[in-house]
């Protein structure tokens, strides 16, 4: 079994599911001859032909009309947008079209569109490639939002991603690219959509966090533990349907939260996770829910940009306060 960084599991699962389905096609800017800004698709316009792996013109509203078009009429489109920052033309045809498309038919047609993005801060990246926006789309009705942690989650969710029958948004940490290796099979197993996992037991407090920030949240979670709190960590990877039971289990044995993400506080996906603990785990609070989170300013540029993210030590801080609560 290879050890992978999570770019290469994407193409790994890429090219499973062109191999396995020929309704599979991927098409964005790049992708094809050069193999997209970060090799996530490297190689495969090659082996699988340019029919099914396309070059798009610098045209991200055409390219989420193209793949809706494409999944009302049969095929499974794999969309790239170079940069989560450049996503927001493509954004009509995601609310008004891929989201609505099975209600607006009475389920005559459904849309089985992902729409791959890397996103997030942390590569000393210029302004329009740091955002975060994974709240806005979870926002959006009929819009599934996907987020993977690892080189293995990333295989495994692109997979479902891929073979279910819905929009999913499938948001890439840029930063997680080539940060670390991982053991994975390419055994064509998919992993379950809408589920969070459980990265870290723990007795004392519950840590929940996603993409990038998990690297941060599990470090938090040893330093806490050479203090003697045992926190758990939990992934939530599916934000939208969001697993909220895994989350009210483990709150439920630990009493308190802290919710860390990488995107803006204000209208955070945070903001809704502590609201579903307060409506539905309320008495099993010992303290108020707290959030780690980035600030509400645009992401800065590469020589302050580490100020903007949420760190160890914020992260630990917040797990203090919440014990002493």
């Amino acid at each position: 079994m290879a050890e992978i960084h999570l770019v290469e599991a994407v193409n790994q699962a890429l090219a499973h599911e062109l191999a396995r389905d020929p309704s599979v096609v991927l098409l964005g800017e790049d992708i094809g001859v050069n193999g997209g800004v970060f090799r996530a698709t490297v190689g495969l316009q090659a082996r699988f032909g340019a029919q099914r792996v396309i070059d798009t013109p610098l045209a991200e509203s055409g390219i989420a009309g193209a793949a809706v078009g494409m999944a009302a009429m049969g095929l499974k489109p794999v969309a790239e947008i170079q940069f989560t920052g450049f996503i927001y033309p493509a954004i009509d045809h995601i609310i008004n079209h891929a989201g609505r498309l099975r209600h607006r038919s009475r389920g005559r047609l459904s849309c089985p569109m992902v729409l791959r993005s890397p996103f997030g801060a942390g590569i000393h990246a210029p302004e329009h490639h740091s955002e975060s926006p994974e709240a806005m789309f979870a926002h959006m009705p009929g819009i599934r939002v996907v987020i993977p942690s690892s080189p293995a989650r990333a295989y495994g969710l692109l997979l479902a991603a891929i073979r279910d029958p819905d929009p999913v948004i499938f948001l890439e940490p840029t930063r997680l690219y080539r940060l670390f290796r991982q053991e994975v099979a390419d055994d064509g197993q998919a992993l379950p959509l809408d589920a969070c996992f459980t990265l870290r037991d723990g007795s004392d407090l519950t840590l929940v966090s996603w993409g990038a920030m998990l690297q941060e949240t599990l470090a938090a979670a040893g330093q806490l533990e050479q203090e003697g709190i045992s926190a758990a960590v939990i992934d939530v990877a599916t934000l939208k349907p969001l697993d909220l039971d895994t989350i009210l289990a483990s709150v439920a044995r630990t009493g308190r939260c802290v919710i860390v993400h990488e995107a803006p506080r204000t209208a955070g996906f945070g903001a809704e996770i502590a609201a579903g603990l307060a409506d539905a785990g309320l008495y099993s609070l010992a303290a108020p829910v707290l959030r780690v989170t980035g600030y509400d300013t645009v992401v800065p540029l590469a020589r302050q940009e580490a100020l903007y993210m949420p760190s160890v030590a914020r992260i630990v801080d917040a797990a203090r306060r919440a014990m002493a609560a």
